[in-house]
């Protein structure tokens, strides 16, 4: 089945325009879902809306409301959120040019591709990814998407280009909430500099196949298992919570450790022949 487009309008540098569409980067279906059943008929359970005075209503009766005080609520109609919606809607309008490194990895979100929208975009389209590689900065412009407008930071990525949305400030906590209670101690430099030797140690590649959900990988397993009629268990491996007492004793057992098991295996070498003892003349 074709993806569809999250998102659909127009993208704007300047005076150049071209149609495009925002699809989503990542895919949801790996997660294990569940669905409510009744115990004993196992039929799955709809959720029914109700009222607690009137019961049980029809979901198309229902209107928005937001709550300005503890249960009061003042009701917005369709007709009220469309009035206020915004240009951005159909247009993502590049406004500025920034390092990539000037944006917090706090702010980033989700991940969208952005490709031209019909072969008469794609000339256009070309020449704004072409002029952004050649600037190597990231564009930021503003797209309205499931009622929200949405900060997008842009960047050119093969032959196309990503965008991501970004949290708003508001979205985003003060880090000095947390660790503005973590005492401002500095610690030993040797354990540090063991650390340090841990880390190279442990130096690689980024390689996402290499990681997987174990928890979800157990969750398949248990339900191919009682699909099948099979009631064993399955269990996952956790790591043993061991309680350090000496730090700079474990420091050293797991430097020592890792050491070990990288150094290759080498072979004894053969015993020498001690020489043969002279004659007395």
């Amino acid at each position: 089945m074709a993806a569809r487009p999250t998102w659909q309008g127009h993208l704007r540098l300047s005076l150049v325009t071209c149609p495009v569409a925002l699809y989503t980067a990542t895919a949801p279906g790996g997660d294990v879902r569940f669905n409510l059943l009744h115990p004993k008929t196992h039929n799955r359970i709809r959720m029914v809306p109700t009222d607690p005075d009137l019961g049980p209503v029809e979901r198309a009766d229902l209107v928005k409301g937001y709550e300005i005080e503890k249960d009061r609520y003042v009701v917005i109609t369709p007709e009220e959120i469309e009035s206020v919606r915004l240009e951005s809607t159909r247009v993502i309008d590049i406004e500025r040019f920034v390092d990539a490194d000037d944006i917090d990895r706090l702010y980033w979100d989700n991940p969208y591709f952005l490709v031209p929208d019909g072969k008469l975009a794609i000339d256009a389209y070309t020449v704004i990814r072409e002029a952004m590689a050649g600037a190597n900065k990231i564009a930021l412009g503003r797209v309205v998407m499931h009622t929200r407008e949405r900060l997008l930071a842009i960047e050119p990525r093969d032959n196309g280009l990503i965008a991501y949305s970004l949290r708003s400030r508001d979205e985003v906590r003060d880090p000095a909430e947390l660790f503005d209670d973590i005492p401002d101690k500095k610690p030993d430099p040797q354990m540090v500099a063991i650390a340090q030797k841990i880390i190279e140690q442990q130096e690689g590649p980024f390689d996402p196949s290499e990681f997987n959900d174990r928890y979800e990988d157990a969750l398949r397993a248990l339900i191919k298992q009682k699909g099948k009629g099979a009631g064993r268990k399955v269990t996952v491996e956790e790591p043993e919570n061991t309680n350090v007492v000496d730090l700079m004793e474990a420091l050293r057992k797991s430097l020592g450790e890792r050491a070990g098991a990288k150094a290759p295996a080498r072979k004894a070498a053969p015993a020498k022949k001690k020489p043969a003892a002279r004659k007395k003349a």
